[in-house]
Formats: C-alpha cells, sequence, structure tokens
C-alpha cells in the first residue's frame, strides 16, 4: 500500500494518533495546492505522484526550485509557526496524499516528538536542496540537469515511465524549448530514455545517473545524512 515515507517513520501510536484526524485527498495533474506567500491550510504528505516546487518572477514563466513526492511533505514551514509558504506548488503527476489540518498540528505537536524531528529535519533537507538547484542553474549544463530532472521524476512515479511533455520540461527548467528538444533527443539517442507522445520511459537507469549533474547524487546523500534514514525498498534505486 502507498505511503508517506515520513510518516511511515513515527511511531506507531503516534502515527494512529494523526492519521485518525487527517484525511485522504486526490492529487490531480495541474492542480494548485500553494501559491508563494499565502498560507497553506494543513500539511500535505503525498503517498503517490509529484508535486513541481515553482517560483513566479516577474516577467518570465515559472521556475521550477524542487520537486517533492513521499519522501516529503508540504507545508513544514507551519511547524515553525509560518503559514505563509515560501513557493507555488503544482501537482505535476496524479496521486494521493493525507491532509493534516493545521490546527491539528499546533494542538497535537507538544504530544507528537517524532513528527517534529521529522518536519525540522525536512525543513533542513529542502533548504538543501535549494540551494543546490540554484547552483545547478548557475554552473551545469541542460543535458546533465535534465538528466536530473528525469531521475527525480522516475523516483517520485514508482514506475519506469511517467507523462512530461518537452514544453513542460523547458519551462521547469528554465530553459528554451528547442534546448529541452536536443538534450532529451541526445538522451534518447544514447539509449538512456525513450520519448514518445508526452510519455517517458527511462531505458537505462545507471547510464542517466551517469549523464547527470553531481547535484542529483548530492540531493539523495543529503536527504539520507539529515533524516537518518534511506528510501524504502520500492523507491531505493534513487529518491532523494
Amino acid at each position: 500500500m502507498p505511503t508517506n515515507q515520513l510518516l511511515h517513520r513515527l511511531p506507531a501510536s503516534e502515527q494512529r494518533r494523526l492519521l485518525k484526524q487527517s484525511i485522504q485527498v486526490p492529487l490531480l495533474r495541474g492542480q494548485q495546492l500553494a501559491v508563494q506567500d499565502r498560507p497553506v491550510p494543513s500539511l500535505l504528505f503525498p503517498m503517490q505522484g509529484c508535486l513541481s516546487l515553482v517560483t513566479p518572477l516577474e516577467a518570465h514563466p515559472l521556475l521550477q526550485v524542487g520537486m517533492m513526492g513521499s519522501e516529503g511533505v508540504l507545508g513544514a514551514q507551519l511547524v515553525l509557526g509560518v503559514a505563509a509558504s515560501p513557493v507555488t506548488v503544482l501537482v505535476q503527476q496524479d496521486g494521493q496524499a493525507w491532509d493534516m489540518p493545521a490546527a491539528v498540528l499546533r494542538r497535537e505537536l507538544p504530544a507528537s516528538p517524532g513528527l517534529r524531528r521529522l518536519l525540522m529535519g525536512y525543513l533542513q533537507v529542502q533548504w538543501r536542496q535549494s540551494t543546490t538547484t540554484s547552483a545547478c542553474l548557475h554552473f551545469h549544463a541542460l543535458r546533465a540537469r535534465l538528466a536530473r530532472w528525469l531521475l527525480m521524476g522516475q523516483d517520485r512515479s514508482r514506475s519506469e515511465g511517467f507523462a512530461a511533455t518537452q514544453e513542460g520540461m523547458a519551462q521547469l527548467l528554465g530553459a528554451r524549448r528547442v534546448g529541452v528538444t536536443v538534450a532529451a533527443g541526445s538522451l534518447q539517442a544514447a539509449g538512456l530514455i525513450r520519448y514518445h507522445r508526452g510519455w517517458i520511459t527511462v531505458s537505462d537507469r545507471a547510464g542517466l545517473e551517469a549523464a547527470s549533474c553531481v547535484c542529483y547524487a548530492q540531493d539523495r546523500a543529503s536527504y539520507r545524512l539529515v533524516m537518518k534514514f534511506a528510501p524504502d525498498a520500492a523507491l531505493d534505486g534513487g529518491v532523494h
């Protein structure tokens, strides 16, 4: 059964108490879950699907600054008493999530040391990944950044393939569509991926990791270092 890795790591009694006060909600592709600088009403723990963390800049398209799946939680800043979202969040792939109202968090946090520890740790993970992304956008070639993005997407889809358009990838990577077309064509010619009608299949996982910039491996390592646990077996091919 799909699960969120953070909730899964809670002590059983703490997990049961919190989930009794939460509900399962669908995640629908294109759905907007948070708006930058506006308050979020709840914690959202994805079990399936993929969320795109983007930042809007005046007169520019949205730029992706992070990605989240079952390894994370949306709204972790609530543990600090901060309601405003630091980013805009869109659903990139359909899925489902546990929705825990902010009022439940405020009421239960004093008696939930495990949840507090996980939320504080995940905030550090997000900070680390955002700094890596900033450097990656500046220094690394588009082909390597695209390989990283594809690995991140596969991790969260839990399958060999997932839906993605070249236009969408270009927008999220802060690149021109023609550049993404060339980079994706190069990865496909090397036998690392197959791309057909908006669907990408990873053909050679090891080869795609070799083609990716070092940021992918660094993000995965920092997640494990900070959270002090590795992803579950279903995601151990490379989730952060």
